[in-house]
């Protein structure tokens, strides 16, 4: 029973993230997700109170991942300033992925206290990731650094997101570029 129950909640999790992904928060119901899984609109409501806490859950499953990949990517250079670059790419490069097309979608809604929350704490993570490697660039502000270098990721994936002029690519060599020279100053 417990293992039914942890498909079925998985299963509407990856349905929420295909709705979320394909239609922004509107299209995030919860007779859509009984459609899209097979169960009864009821039945989702026996998983999720609301759209929030399914919100919220995507959180608490997503991120990690995204973030582990961020890590990774960082974990395969050694040098601080190479760290910066594959922080910038990595995020960049997960724009496109269904993941972060949800969460993109999540962070444009309204949603209740908690889960702004847990999306704030999840961001949090990802700045607290590059904080080291710009210490040892020898910046006396290596948090404050962090969080204006993460606000050059947001404003490259914003601009991907919008399915700008530019090329993807062309955004993200820009915003590497940029992110380099301001860690380097």
């Amino acid at each position: 029973m417990a293992e039914h129950r942890s498909m079925q909640r998985a299963a509407l999790l990856d349905a929420a993230r295909s709705l979320l992904s394909e239609g922004g928060t509107e299209a995030l119901t919860f007779p859509a997700l009984a459609e899209r899984t097979g169960l009864a609109r009821s039945s989702v409501y026996e998983y999720f109170r609301s759209r929030a806490a399914v919100v919220e859950e995507l959180c608490e499953v997503d991120f990690p991942l995204w973030a582990a990949e961020v890590s990774a990517a960082m974990e395969q250079v050694g040098a601080p300033e190479a760290k910066v670059e594959a922080y910038v790419r990595q995020q960049l490069a997960l724009v496109g992925d269904r993941r972060h097309r949800a969460v993109v979608a999540i962070s444009a809604s309204e949603l209740d206290a908690g889960a702004r929350e847990k999306i704030r704490a999840a961001h949090g993570g990802l700045v607290t990731m590059i904080v080291d490697a710009l210490r040892e660039m020898g910046h006396a502000e290596p948090r404050l650094a962090a969080m204006l270098l993460q606000g050059v990721v947001d404003a490259a994936v914003r601009r991907i997101e919008l399915g700008a002029a530019e090329d993807p690519g062309v955004i993200t060599e820009a915003a590497v570029a940029m992110a380099l020279r301001g860690v380097r100053g």
